[in-house]
């Protein structure tokens, strides 16, 4: 599978398995079907509340022998909660005691805005109880403690997700080691053209969540407004005229631009439809088709995270539609 080298010379898998909102139950038998067909690449969290799981299956796998932990790519995350410097350390240690690792590839810190311990792994109701939000004196806090992991040989590279440009600029004031990627919203209704060319002349790369336009997203994610990304006319005849699924015309759109993605599913079959995206090859004609889509929408608008009276385009610092 292809990789997209990253600015501490390591590389990571183009594509992979994402495993948000991968119910109990049907999270590690994913996992597991997905390293044994042919994915390198698994992306994890946290919050998830699916690693011990996910961590029994993957056990599973490498005792089987056929697939080695080494040639695997697997990316956890640190929830806000744990955003605290006395708390970041052991939060990515549980992750790895929860996946049965020794080591993870990447680690990230999920979303710049701190809640207070109590609020565990979860997203602040309408109130914002256990809100503390976001400054760069208390990233610099967070960050500081996820480059010791690195020290300490726990983590082989950090990152960083769903920061926007303002946020990222702010980073890299106080960074050490710099983040190698910061992993977004990203599909042809949300582009993010800014932020990917901004991160790119920073060497970070961008990782697409939700490329598929997050169909299965909660409810408390869902407005009447929101267009289906999957039924777009565009991405439909480009996936007639290549004799493929409009999943795997979007998944080859975000790789012809260098950009990993993590589709998730737990559906055996899906998973390896999803896969064989690598093998669509979209033409400059197809590129430009979909890069001239004018439809804007963002699928997670984490307006949980912005202080009350906050709108989405001040919380996203003017980028919440790219």
């Amino acid at each position: 599978m292809d990789t997209v080298k990253l600015n501490n010379g390591a590389e990571i898998p183009i594509f992979g398995l994402g495993t948000w909102l991968s119910k109990p139950g049907e999270a590690g038998a994913a996992v597991k079907h997905a390293l044994e067909n042919g994915y390198n690449h698994i992306d994890c969290a946290q919050v998830y509340m699916n690693e011990a799981e996910i961590g029994e299956y993957m056990s599973q796998v490498w005792k089987a022998g056929k697939v080695k932990r080494e040639d695997i790519y697997i990316v956890s995350k640190l929830w806000c909660s744990d955003f605290a410097k006395e708390n970041v350390i052991d939060a990515c240690k549980l992750s790895l005691k929860n996946l049965q690792l020794d080591y993870l590839d990447l680690y990230l810190a999920h979303l710049p805005a701190r809640l207070d311990k109590s609020v565990g792994n979860t997203i602040c109701g309408d109130d914002r109880k256990g809100l503390i939000g976001y400054s760069p004196e208390m990233m610099k806090e967070t960050w500081q403690e996820m480059e010791k992991l690195v020290e300490m040989g726990l983590v082989k590279s950090i990152g960083i997700s769903n920061f926007t440009t303002k946020k990222v600029a702010e980073l890299l004031e106080f960074a050490k080691i710099k983040p190698v990627c910061n992993q977004v919203e990203l599909h042809p209704y949300l582009p993010q053209n800014k932020l990917v060319e901004f991160c790119k002349q920073k060497d970070i790369i961008c990782v697409a969540y939700s490329p598929l336009g997050a169909p299965s997203r909660p409810e408390v994610f869902k407005e009447a407004s929101h267009p289906v990304l999957l039924e777009n006319d565009v991405v439909t005849s480009i996936s007639k005229k290549h004799n493929a699924t409009a999943a795997q015309v979007l998944l080859a759109w975000e790789m012809k631009r260098g950009i990993p993605v993590i589709p998730k599913s737990v559906t055996p079959s899906r998973i390896d439809q999803n896969l064989k995206s690598c093998s669509v090859k979209l033409d400059d004609e197809d590129m430009a088709k979909i890069n001239g889509i004018t439809i804007r929408a963002r699928y997670l608008s984490q307006q949980w995270s912005f202080p009350l009276g906050t709108s989405v385009e001040d919380g996203w610092d003017g980028e919440y539609l790219g």
